[in-house]
């Protein structure tokens, strides 16, 4: 063999090597759902490892992150992570989290819309008021009761059914909001004055 050819097979080697490198759906590395800091993939695995979380495995069918341990299950909107709920709790902690954190930030809710997907799983958490509908509020000109669903004392609506919106299929709920303290905000302790 000549040095010509072994400089060849050399690059040739270079370059199948450098092709096979393979990485997960969502790229070399990726925020970490949980504590928000960047973590890599594992080359020629659909995997990312998280030094405080442990491994995520990327499905390439549905588009989810998993995370092994707790098979909690994640998709992306928006270079932003939205953890699927499952159950009830899981659902109402993330809106109570949301929360809390525009209280810090020096807003309030006015409003919260829960995606159609969760329904059934959030109906029997909300609290159900009977309202008298002004009659300018009707399309019959009627004073007519209504119910409305709240949570956390905000009222409630879901995304349309008919909604095929993409982001309505990730993403669980958006909040209304405005500048100001929460009315009746339950933690009165933290309550700036």
């Amino acid at each position: 063999m000549h040095i010509s050819q072994a400089i060849q097979l050399t690059c040739i080697d270079k370059t199948a090597m450098e092709s096979s490198l393979h990485y997960p759906i969502f790229g070399a590395d990726i925020i970490c759902p949980h504590c928000r800091q960047t973590i890599q993939a594992l080359t020629l695995t659909d995997s990312y490892l998280c030094d405080r979380h442990g491994a995520f495995e990327a499905n390439p069918d549905t588009e989810e992150l998993v995370h092994l341990q707790s098979k909690r299950h994640w998709k992306r909107w928006e270079d932003k992570w939205y953890r699927q709920h499952t159950h009830p709790d899981g659902i109402r902690f993330e809106i109570h989290e949301a929360l809390d954190r525009l209280y810090t930030e020096g807003y309030r809710a006015t409003k919260i819309t829960i995606a159609h997907r969760y329904q059934a799983l959030v109906n029997r958490s909300l609290e159900l008021k009977s309202m008298l509908m002004h009659p300018s509020e009707n399309p019959d000109g009627d004073a007519k009761k209504s119910t409305v669903a709240y949570l956390y004392g905000l009222p409630v609506s879901f995304s349309d059914i008919g909604d095929r919106q993409p982001k309505w299929q990730i993403v669980n709920f958006e909040l209304e909001t405005e500048p100001g303290v929460p009315r009746r905000y339950p933690y009165h302790y933290l309550v700036r004055e």
